[in-house]
């Protein structure tokens, strides 16, 4: 007996589909055997009684006589030809007998009724299958006798029971060939599943460097694939948070180092105003710079949890790239970096101001980090057409490599790990555009600069409410 599982039901579906298909082809074949056999014992009687009732016509004697002669020219081998009377009563028969009674039969009636009668089944007294074939005989115009032909069946029917029994034959050893055929398909298909789930278990207990092995066919080999895909990434993604895990540590003992120096020094006293001044203001841009990674920190949870709320609303595209020119100008002085702006009028995009700020804030801030010392930052923002904004931020620095421009945006993912950072900032800004329903894309050549396109949906701006007066507002022109 087969257990319980995928191989019992593989095998006993294909069984049982095979069974009822052989069922059918050989119901309708002995039907049609049978029927082709009958059929053609009907056909012979039914031509001889035909010529049998053309010639008592053709001798016009209505005398037994006439009726003895048609018993021997027309009486057929193994067959016994009878003549009755419209009631069924034997008058003669070409066996020579006259039993003293009356046929009863279906194909009596039929045959008096003006057609040609048939009949089968068992007859009284022997209890021999046979089939009878009835036709009146007319005389001047008018019914006299009826013609009755009763032939045996019993040949016929033992020769189709033989048939069935070589067709049950051919249809068991049909049967045994599917289920040995059945047992190797299930065994096929059940084994790489065995041995994938072997494997998975594995993985289940942390051993993702297993992988599953054979080459395994469509479906089954497209989910060993899989899960060797998701094995290697997870390892992948491992390495990548057990080197973040490595980066932020870094990241976060640097302040604190600093800002617990510091401390202890200016709690030591003794210090002038202006050493005093020095370590306070190294203190708090050591705390910004925590609270600014806790903060990304927080923004990626949020991210990854579905958290993040927006506040939506009409952002004018070239303030926006304005305001970050001027929180980034001091930094990018430094490295005498120039950043310049190219924006279209009157373009407002759908998003939160707060959110967007932060993604150029970022990709502004990677231009200006990964750009040489006196190149050109490009801030632009134009029109796509009729429903979008693109807006870009194009460097002439280090660019990115093939390798890793596909991975930039990958949570964790750093190019260059001595330049700090936590690795998140593209791919918080990347789930940020697509919060606001738009898209981001990155285009780099290695020594050629990099270039960062955003696509934002458009929207018209919020109108101003109305005020008492006229109001005197700070103008800004001009490139920067």
């Amino acid at each position: 007996m087969i257990k319980k599982g995928m191989r019992r039901q593989i095998v006993l579906h294909y069984i049982l589909v095979v069974f009822l298909a052989l069922l059918l082809v050989e119901v309708i074949f002995l039907l049609v055997i049978r029927t082709y056999y009958y059929d053609s014992i009907y056909n012979r009687i039914t031509t001889q009684i035909s010529q049998g009732e053309y010639f008592y016509r053709l001798s016009n004697e209505d005398s037994p006589i006439s009726l003895q002669e048609l018993l021997r020219i027309f009486a057929l081998n193994s067959t016994e030809l009878q003549v009755l009377t419209l009631s069924g009563d034997m008058i003669t028969s070409s066996t020579g007998f006259q039993p003293d009674r009356t046929i009863t039969t279906s194909d009596v009636p039929e045959a008096v009724g003006g057609g040609i009668g048939r009949w089968v089944g068992r007859q009284s007294g022997t209890n021999e299958s046979v089939m009878a074939v009835s036709k009146v005989l007319q005389s001047h115009g008018r019914d006299v006798y009826v013609l009755r032909y009763v032939t045996s069946v019993e040949r016929v029917d033992t020769d189709l029971f033989n048939v069935t029994l070589i067709s049950a034959g051919i249809g068991a050893a049909v049967l045994v060939i599917v289920a040995a055929f059945s047992f190797g398909l299930a065994n096929s298909i059940i084994k790489p599943l065995n041995n994938i789930t072997a494997v998975s278990a594995q993985m289940a207990k942390g051993k993702f460097n297993i992988r599953i092995k054979g080459d395994y066919r469509y479906e089954i080999g497209e989910l060993a694939s899989t899960l060797n895909y998701m094995a290697q990434e997870i390892v992948r993604s491992n390495q990548i948070k057990d080197d973040f895990i490595s980066s932020i540590s870094h990241e976060l003992r640097t302040p604190l180092t600093s800002i617990k120096g510091w401390s202890e020094t200016l709690i030591s006293g003794g210090y002038d105003p202006e050493e005093t001044k020095l370590g306070m203001s190294i203190i708090s841009k050591e705390s910004d710079r925590l609270i600014g990674l806790v903060e990304e920190i927080l923004d990626f949870s949020k991210l990854h949890q579905n958290e993040m709320k927006l506040s939506i609303g009409a952002v004018g595209a070239k303030e926006l790239l304005q305001e970050i020119i001027l929180n980034l100008w001091a930094k990018a002085e430094k490295k005498s970096i120039r950043l310049v702006l190219e924006a279209e009028e009157g373009i407002y995009v759908r998003g939160d101001a707060n959110r967007l700020k932060q993604v150029f804030l970022n990709l502004t801030d990677n231009a200006v980090k990964f750009s040489p010392e006196g190149s050109s930052i490009l801030l632009s923002a134009r029109r796509a057409d009729e429903t979008e904004a693109e807006m870009v931020v194009q460097d002439s620095g280090i660019g990115i490599s093939p390798d890793h421009l596909n991975r930039v945006k990958d949570r964790f993912f750093q190019v260059d790990s001595l330049n700090g950072g936590t690795g998140l900032g593209l791919a918080i800004s990347q789930q940020l555009v697509e919060l606001h329903g738009g898209t981001m894309e990155i285009e780099s050549e290695l020594g050629k600069g990099t270039r960062v396109t955003v696509y934002l949906q458009l929207t018209e701006p919020i109108p101003a409410p109305e005020t008492a007066g006229p109001e005197s507002l700070p103008g800004t022109g001009g490139t920067i």
